[in-house]
C-alpha cells in the first residue's frame, strides 16, 4: 500500500497551525512529554528535515536540552496542550499519561497520533485485557476486582499467587502487586489501591504466570494502514525496569516469531494504533510446545526497541515520526546478526556511581569504539534509566559481553 502525503490539520478540515518556520515546506511535529524518548526523536527528525517541538515537564529535562522551542506545561493542562497543538502539524507522545479529554481537544485544531481512542488501551489496563479478549489475543486469566473477597474469588480459579495491578499510572513494576495467599503483607497496600479505586471500577487482577522469559514485539503502523515490524527481542528485566535487550531474540522458534508479529500487527489494526506499538509478552510452555501471553502494551518508541537506533536500517524513531505524518515506513531489517542493548542504571549504592559521566563515556569510547553510548542528561538517582549502551556483531556471547561492560562501568558498577 502506498502511504500519502504528511497529514496536515487543513487537509482534516481544520485551520491551519499558527505561523511558524517549515523550510521547505516540512511539517512540524509536536511531542507531549519531555523525557528520554522525545529527545531520541530528534535525530531521527533532523534527518528527515522535520521540525520537532516538545511540551516539556520543565525547562532541563531530557528532550528540552536538545528541542527547541521546548515550552513547559503539564500532560493534563488543557489551556497548554491546546496552545502547543495549534502550533504543530501532528501531535505525538513521550509518554501515555495525557488525560482523554486533553487528547480530543489538541485533535479538534491538529493531527494527534495515536487518537484517544487508540491511547486509552495503553492507559488503562482493564480496557487493554477487555479489548484484547475481544480480539482473540492470548492473555494472562484476568478480573476486574473490587475488593479482597473478589480476588479470593478469582484465586480459587486462576490459584496463587495472584498480581493485582492498578488500572493506570502504572509503570516500570510501579502500580503492581503478587499476593502469594489470603495471609500476604501485601493485603495493607492492596486495600489501600481499593479504597483509592473504589469510585474507578477497582482494580485488575491477574494470574501469576510461570514464563520462560520475556519477549517483546515492535511493530509500526501508519494512519492509512501501511505496516512494518521489527525482529521479536527478548528482554530481560532488574528491579522490575528493563535492563538489558537481545536481537533477535535467540532460540526463538520461527514460527512463534511469526505468530507473535502477526499478534502484534493484528492487536494494531484491531485497536486503529499509529505510530510504534509495543507488545511485551511472556513466553510460556503450554500443553508440550511453547506459546505466550500478553502481559504489556506501549503505543509510542519503547525501551524494548532502542537497539533499532543503530542495529537496524530505520529506528523505531524515525518510522514513529514516518508513520504519524502517514510518510512511507522505512525498512526494519536488522544491520547486523546481533544487536544488545543494555540500560545504563542509577546504581543503588550512591557512592559507588561516577560522579562524572562524561569521564566514565569517554572510558567507553576508548576502550571499545565499536560501542554506542546513549545518555539522557539526567541526574543520577538509584535504579534511574540515565542512558544506554548498544553493540551489534556477529557473535552473541562477544556482543553481550562487550554491552554489559560498558554499561556497567558508566554506572559505577566496576572500575575497569
Amino acid at each position: 500500500m502506498t502511504a500519502s502525503s504528511p497529514v496536515s490539520s487543513s487537509a482534516a478540515g481544520r485551520p491551519d497551525p499558527a505561523p511558524y518556520a517549515r523550510p521547505g515546506g516540512f511539517p512540524v511535529v509536536g511531542v507531549v512529554g519531555g523525557g528520554q524518548l522525545a529527545r531520541m526523536m530528534q535525530p531521527a527528525a533532523t534527518a528527515l528535515g522535520l521540525r520537532l517541538r516538545v511540551l516539556a515537564e520543565g525547562p532541563d529535562v531530557a528532550a528540552a536540552q536538545v528541542i527547541t522551542p521546548a515550552p513547559v506545561g503539564a500532560a493534563d493542562d488543557l489551556e497548554a496542550l491546546v496552545a502547543f497543538a495549534s502550533e504543530c502539524d501532528a501531535v505525538t507522545f513521550d509518554h501515555e499519561h495525557v488525560p482523554g479529554p486533553g487528547l480530543r481537544a489538541m485533535a479538534e485544531v491538529t493531527s494527534v497520533q495515536p487518537g484517544a481512542d487508540a491511547l486509552v488501551h495503553a492507559q488503562d489496563k482493564v480496557v487493554m485485557r477487555e479489548r484484547l479478549t475481544a480480539l482473540g489475543v492470548p492473555c494472562p486469566a484476568w478480573a476486574r476486582v473490587t475488593d479482597r473477597a473478589a480476588v479470593e474469588a478469582f484465586a480459587a480459579d486462576a490459584g496463587w499467587p495472584v498480581v493485582v495491578k492498578t488500572p493506570r499510572g502504572g509503570y516500570d513494576g510501579k502500580g503492581v502487586l503478587v499476593l502469594d495467599g489470603p495471609d500476604d503483607a501485601g493485603w495493607a497496600t492492596a486495600d489501600a489501591w481499593f479504597a483509592d479505586w473504589a469510585d474507578r471500577g477497582g482494580l485488575l487482577a491477574e494470574e501469576h504466570v510461570p514464563f520462560t522469559r520475556e519477549l517483546a514485539a515492535l511493530v509500526a503502523r501508519s494512519p492509512s494502514g501501511q505496516a512494518a515490524a521489527w525482529p521479536v527481542v527478548e528482554t530481560a528485566q532488574r528491579d522490575g525496569v528493563c535492563h538489558e535487550v537481545t536481537a533477535p531474540a535467540p532460540d526463538l522458534d520461527a514460527d512463534l516469531a511469526a505468530e507473535l508479529t502477526d499478534v502484534a500487527l493484528r492487536i494494531a489494526g484491531g485497536l486503529g494504533v499509529t505510530g510504534v506499538l509495543a507488545v511485551e509478552v511472556f513466553e510460556v510452555e503450554r500443553e508440550g510446545r511453547r506459546t505466550f501471553v500478553v502481559n504489556e502494551l506501549a503505543m509510542r518508541p519503547h525501551n524494548s526497541g532502542h537497539w533499532s537506533i543503530d542495529g537496524a536500517v530505520t529506528s523505531q524513531f524515525e518510522n514513529h515520526l514516518r508513520a504519524v505524518l502517514d510518510l512511507p515506513l522505512g525498512s526494519t531489517a536488522a544491520r547486523s546478526p546481533w544487536t544488545v542493548m543494555v540500560n545504563v542504571l542509577g546504581p543503588k549504592e550512591i557512592q559507588t556511581r561516577h560522579e562524572d559521566l562524561y569521564r566514565s563515556y569517554l572510558h567507553v569510547m576508548a576502550h571499545d569504539p565499536g560501542v554506542k553510548v546513549h545518555l539522557y542528561g539526567k541526574e543520577q538517582r538509584p535504579g534511574r534509566k540515565l542512558g544506554h549502551v548498544t553493540v551489534y556483531g556477529d557473535d552473541l556471547d562477544s556482543v553481550r559481553a562487550r554491552a554489559r561492560h560498558a554499561a556497567a562501568f558508566i554506572a559505577g558498577e566496576i572500575d575497569e
